[in-house]
């Protein structure tokens, strides 16, 4: 926690450099800089650069030095170099720019690159620009900024302190500019769906809420893009994907942001196997097209993205993992006495069959799958848009992906069926009606579309942040959302 009185002092000094300087003419907060080089050009082309002039600009982090030459260093986005300034190579007005200069500081630097005597790749000024005078000081001058409170409170300081959070959020951007061209070249269609919408659906959550005055009505930040996408699907587009924010109004974890960055995509003709090897192809060309390579180390265990993935029923991983076969439990009453001699305490007195085999494996199956898997056919109970198997209908067409023990990806074969999509819509608004907040809503406009006919579709949906931490190594959700949701200071 930072001393306030300190740090007012600090804040006296730095504002009375801010007067000397507008005395001296000086503009403070300055105007356009042409840069000519990234600082990383420079120090990887050492040789083509030496003795040249260059214009380089970045934030001071080091100064060392107030005689009549010192060094400083500054940042930019692509690392640090060395800044040289002698007082008999600068102009008098330009020297006394530097010595009220400080730690934090944005300056544009005009000077020939050179080798110092230690080695270090460095330029020497010929002239100096303050462009932005910074009025309070950088935290931990030498070790970083530690407190993950700060960190995701103050993200641009983290940035600036930490340069392997900056290189987290690249890769980031790398993963989505790489998934986008991925499905670009096979034909998808990017597109846009509402964030506001009348009925929040798509996925079994509880939603946040909002009221739109002009029109007097209640709105819900979208918990899904699903049914809107596959609206697109019974318009006629064949493969349609939307990356963008969902919002769900629940408890947050290393795992779980109120907010969160998904994908769902759409095919017409297809179904969830098309879907899984859409999945683990996809994947694994993004970690070798951004890391260089399908293996990824998380939290020291080797993941091997290379296609193809693990495939297990629920059943079978149940039957893998817990030793306990599902397919010989003939009552919900006995599925439920077994989970309870398993220690599952959130089974209710009326689950069924099907959502006990769930919470089983939920709790005895899931933090086993540390290599990709896909774990498929599952329950109808929980699975209200997909498409029901024909010859077992207590089960459906539908997989989810894990990997560390997360789930990575949801897949369908899309019901289309609009007769049984509305008996399940029913059971869900049964299942609200009696305290489940987070049962799916009753969408009638959607039951209307696909009573004008959707073709069999497979859809998928997949955790932006999730996949971006597999591929940082980054052990929170909040490590890689740039301003995660925070309790607000008293």
């Amino acid at each position: 926690m930072e001393n306030v009185n300190e740090l007012n002092e600090i804040q006296k000094v730095r504002l009375k450099k801010l007067e000397e300087l507008k005395a001296m003419g000086v503009a403070p907060f300055g105007k356009k800089f042409s840069i000519s080089h990234s600082l990383q050009q420079i120090k990887d082309n050492f040789d083509e650069f030496e003795n040249q002039m260059v214009k380089v600009a970045g934030r001071i982090m080091a100064i060392r030095g107030h005689g009549k030459a010192a060094f400083f260093d500054i940042q930019d986005q692509t690392g640090k170099l060395q800044i040289y300034i002698r007082k008999n190579d600068v102009s008098e007005e330009t020297f006394k720019l530097y010595g009220l200069l400080d730690i934090g500081d944005i300056v544009g630097v005009e000077g020939k690159v050179f080798r110092s005597k230690k080695g270090e790749i460095s330029v020497s000024v010929s002239n100096l620009t303050l462009l932005s005078k910074s009025l309070r000081p950088l935290p931990e001058k030498w070790h970083g900024l530690k407190d993950t409170d700060t960190r995701y409170r103050q993200r641009y300081l983290d940035l600036i302190t930490n340069p392997e959070v900056k290189q987290t959020f690249i890769i980031r951007s790398k993963i989505i500019s790489a998934m986008r061209r991925y499905l670009d070249e096979r034909g998808f269609i990017e597109v846009e769906t509402p964030v506001l919408s009348p009925i929040a659906g798509g996925a079994a959550a509880r939603p946040f809420i909002t009221h739109h005055n002009a029109l007097d009505i209640d709105l819900y930040l979208r918990i899904a893009t699903e049914l809107y996408l596959k609206r697109l699907i019974v318009g006629g587009f064949e493969k349609v994907y939307e990356i963008g924010k969902d919002f769900r109004n629940e408890g947050i974890s290393i795992k779980h942001n109120p907010e969160f960055t998904m994908i769902e995509l759409y095919q017409a003709y297809a179904d969830y196997k098309d879907m899984m090897e859409l999945m683990e192809n996809m994947i694994a060309h993004i970690a070798q097209e951004v890391l260089g390579t399908t293996k990824v180390n998380y939290q020291g265990v080797e993941i091997d993205l290379t296609p193809p993935w693990e495939r297990m029923t629920m059943v079978e991983a149940v039957n893998h993992y817990a030793n306990i076969d599902f397919s010989t439990i003939k009552s919900d009453e006995e599925a439920r006495e077994i989970a309870r001699k398993l220690g599952i305490e959130e089974v209710g007195d009326n689950d069924t069959k099907g959502k006990v085999l769930n919470l089983i494996f939920e709790e005895k199956v899931e933090p086993n799958l540390i290599q990709p898997t896909f774990i498929y056919d599952y329950p109808i109970e929980i699975s209200p848009l997909a498409k029901k198997i024909e010859d077992n209908p207590d089960f459906t067409y539908r997989f989810e992906a894990f990997i560390y023990g997360r789930e990575m990806g949801n897949a369908f074969s899309e019901l289309n069926d609009p007769l049984d999509q509305r008996e399940r819509f029913l059971q869900q608004l049964k299942e609200r009606e009696a305290g489940d907040e987070e049962a799916h809503a009753f969408d009638e406009d959607y039951i209307i579309a696909l009573e004008h006919g959707m073709p069999p579709t497979g859809g998928l949906g997949i955790g932006i942040d999730r996949l971006v931490m597999l591929f940082t190594d980054s052990y929170s959700i909040r490590d890689v959302i740039l301003f995660p949701t925070m309790r607000p200071k008293q």
